[in-house]
């Protein structure tokens, strides 16, 4: 946070995602640095960065059309309405996920996440790179994940 503190408005609530852990594990850990509390939320990678579907994240890319999910830190920007509903633009702060506006990964949700397609399936279903929660959860995250905030992805 101290990194990327000129480019982050709000640094009450940061969001790390683990993609060391598959994608049937809780790994969108919404972090108060008030409060001292942590809520984690499902969440899916992009195909390109798991070809096999097997769950787990293989590769992060930062390349036009590779949709796959891209490393680093990210400052969340402003709400719209878009093809998938009520999202989240995200704005890359590295150069592992600087084309993050061009390729437009956001934060969106999905059918395909949640928990009754890892009943069904074992696993999550795989975005273009976005960062794809689940539509019952999505409202809460938005409630604390708010614009002007800092999002970090990786393998930890």
């Amino acid at each position: 946070l101290g990194r990327y503190a000129d480019r982050i408005d709000n640094d009450s609530t940061v969001a790390i995602v683990d993609f060391t852990m598959p994608s049937w594990k809780r790994r969108l850990h919404l972090v108060d640095l008030k409060a001292a509390k942590t809520e984690s939320f499902l969440v899916a990678h992009g195909r390109g960065s798991d070809p096999a579907h097997t769950g787990w994240l293989q590769a992060f890319s930062n390349a036009p059309g590779s949709n796959a999910t891209s490393f680093g830190a990210y400052r969340t920007a402003d709400f719209y309405d878009g093809k998938y509903g009520r999202s989240m633009r995200l704005v890359g702060l590295d150069a592992e996920n600087s084309n993050a506006e061009a390729r437009a990964i956001v934060i969106h949700p999905a059918w395909y996440v949640s928990d009754d397609m890892l009943r069904k399936y074992g696993k999550l279903g795989r975005s273009e790179g976005c960062f794809a929660l689940s539509e019952a959860e999505l409202a809460s995250v938005f409630e604390r994940l708010g614009p002007g905030r800092l999002l970090y992805a990786g393998k930890f």
